[in-house]
């Protein structure tokens, strides 16, 4: 396949699936697997692309939190988003200290959507059953924090499923202020692990590395992370995350039955 348009096929990727409840890094792995590693740069445009669609989405939210720090509300849910990334930060470098690494293999992809499948299905049955809640609670965001740093050391576990789910597990039962919540953590998050990478590289990597490509990949995935973002949000308006289930549990039966059996 040629370059550019395996550039722009991994933009779409991760423009889709970073924020839908079914694993960009997961899928990334998928594809690199038959098209071919890409660097860390590389991942990290893309990612960066996809968070700026995001920031984008949530400017006005975004806007009225900064400038009214002091509004009794808007402190509390900044603290709180505070106290989310600051737990997966700790956690994080806990676990980096320790070795943790992202394998790079399809199975623990495999086995990780079809979990997080049924993980959807339990949670959805769960806040079935209860009253609707729009509340963060200090318990949902230590656990959103905690669920961030789950993230990232179980590919195909998915940034947002986590987040989204243990947030709804933990009481923020209403769909849409638990993708927000998420959402927003997952802005300081994912730049502050971008930053870390490219920090992480030596020059000689950053110098080699084709910037045309960056700039593509970073393009595509803003772009389309913008619209599935917007698509998501009007959804679950009327929606449960049931469907994202079937889908996690039909790829990853996929895999664990004819890809990885067969070696492709």
């Amino acid at each position: 396949m040629n370059n550019t348009l395996e550039v722009i096929l991994l933009g779409v990727i991760e423009g889709i699936t970073e924020f839908l409840p079914i694993s960009s890094t997961g899928h990334l792995l998928i594809a690199q697997h038959w098209l071919g590693p890409r660097s860390d740069m590389f991942n990290v445009a893309i990612q960066s692309g996809a968070m700026l669609a995001v920031v984008l989405i949530y400017w006005r939210r975004l806007l009225e939190l900064f400038r009214n720090p002091m509004q009794p509300d808007n402190r509390d849910y900044l603290a709180k988003l505070g106290v989310s990334f600051g737990v997966t930060v700790l956690c994080g470098t806990i676990a980096g200290l320790l070795g943790f690494e992202l394998p790079e293999e399809v199975a623990p992809v495999a086995w990780a959507l079809v979990i997080g499948a049924l993980f959807i299905f339990l949670v959805e049955w769960w806040v079935r059953h209860r009253p609707s809640s729009e509340t963060v609670t200090w318990t949902v965001a230590i656990g959103v924090g905690l669920a961030q740093m789950a993230a990232g050391i179980f590919p195909g576990l998915s940034r947002s499923l986590s987040t989204i789910f243990v947030a709804m597990l933990l009481g923020l039962s209403a769909r849409p202020a638990a993708t927000q919540f998420a959402f927003l953590v997952g802005i300081p998050t994912m730049f502050a692990a971008g930053v870390f990478q490219y920090l992480e590289m030596s020059g000689q990597q950053v110098d080699h590395e084709p910037w045309a490509d960056l700039a593509l990949g970073f393009a595509v995935s803003a772009i389309v992370a913008f619209v599935v973002v917007k698509w998501l949000l009007r959804f679950i308006q009327t929606h449960s995350f049931v469907p994202f289930a079937w889908y996690r549990l039909a790829v990853g039966l996929f895999l664990l039955t004819w890809v990885i059996p067969n070696g492709e």
